[in-house]
């Protein structure tokens, strides 16, 4: 880790610079972690991991300008209530680095501020200081638009830690391209996905994605289209088991032993690369690209080569060495141990999504 040893304010110009600036989009559950950590050791890169999916849905790129204490106050500090409920009834994203080497902030008390949750404690062991350094920068910023606010985020990160080239990576992210293309339209995008059947067996054993699955049940039975929206009134319209969920502690076996077979990970995995495939062709071909994971696991040098010049970066040998040497293959294959039967029923369910890639005919 890299340790904060910056005290003093950046001047509000330097705050203000606009960086290269890459988001890597995906269904999550593709080897965006291990890709997360492999970019944060490259010495221009300033690894922004999981910043968006820390924060609260919509209320991440309100329309109107805040000024640097709104934004830091309802956006950057705001803890993110469904994961601190989670956290709450004993099961945490394994993604939730705070939760390890926890300081003043906790889910039980304070609630943990989004930048704190999975950002900040890949950049530093100091996290509380640099959280508290932050919000004294913030308050000296003027009202202004949230993307501009934004690039003040990662230019005081970036004055902190290193890194002449952004990359924010969040799972479960690909629905988020249009919004973050219209807040930041000089941004590249990669779409880092994985053969859909072990995407879907991954998924239906993750704390996360099993959420995500109940979530989506309850805004399809209510109609809503965020956490957001889900007041008391329309909570009280669902089953108890699916409200009972959005309480401040809740059974995990509401999450681990409701029924959730893997062929509906497969439907969901297709639903959203093909969904998200198209959402990226909308933008200038040079604008995006792809990334397979498997490639990635076969030919580690040159996919990070590719990768390292296309968000503007230099695929240093000693960097590619290295990472190459964090890559674990042994992820691979987990559909292949599942009876021919559902075998057969995860590749037809993926086909439509695998086709999106241009991987089958």
């Amino acid at each position: 880790m890299t340790v904060d040893h910056e005290t003093q304010p950046s001047p509000a110009a330097d705050a203000a610079a606009v960086r290269p600036l890459t988001f890597v989009v995906g269904t999550g559950r593709s080897g965006s972690t291990a890709l997360s950590r492999i970019l944060h050791r490259h010495p221009e890169v300033l690894s922004l991991n999981e910043l968006f999916a820390s924060l609260s849905g919509d209320e991440a790129l309100p329309p109107e300008p805040l000024t640097g204490e709104e934004f830091w106050r309802t956006i950057l500090a705001a803890p993110n209530h469904f994961f601190d409920g989670l956290t709450r009834s004993g099961v945490p994203l394994p993604e939730f680095l705070y939760n390890r080497r926890p300081g003043r902030f906790s889910a039980e008390t304070t609630g943990i501020p989004a930048l704190c949750l999975m950002v900040l404690p890949q950049l530093t062991d100091r996290v509380d200081a640099t959280f508290d350094a932050l919000a004294r920068e913030f308050r000296e910023l003027p009202r202004q638009p949230v993307p501009r606010l934004y690039e003040a985020l990662f230019a005081m990160l970036s004055k902190r830690f290193g890194g002449r080239a952004v990359i924010e990576r969040s799972g479960y992210s690909l629905q988020s391209v249009p919004a973050l293309r219209a807040a930041f339209p000089h941004a590249r995008f990669v779409h880092l996905f994985r053969d859909g059947p072990d995407c879907a067996v991954s998924m239906s054993r993750h704390i996360g994605y099993r959420s995500i699955a109940v979530l989506r049940t309850i805004f399809a039975r209510t109609g809503v289209d965020g956490l957001g929206d889900l007041t008391p009134e329309v909570v009280r319209t669902l089953p108890p088991d699916l409200a009972a969920v959005l309480d401040e502690r809740f059974d995990p076996a509401l999450l681990w032993e409701r029924p959730m077979p893997v062929t509906d990970f497969a439907a969901l995995w297709s639903e959203l690369v093909a969904e998200g495939v198209r959402l990226l062709n909308q933008l200038p071909p040079e604008r995006h690209t792809g990334l397979s994971y498997e490639e990635l696991l076969r030919d580690p040098r040159g996919q990070l080569t590719r990768l390292a010049r296309f968000v503007g970066v230099t695929p240093r040998p000693e960097w590619l060495t290295e990472s190459s040497a964090m890559l674990d293959d042994a992820r691979t294959g987990a559909a292949r141990q599942l009876p021919a039967e559902q075998r057969a029923m995860l590749r037809d369910l993926c086909a439509p999504g695998m086709r999106a890639l241009g991987r089958v005919g």
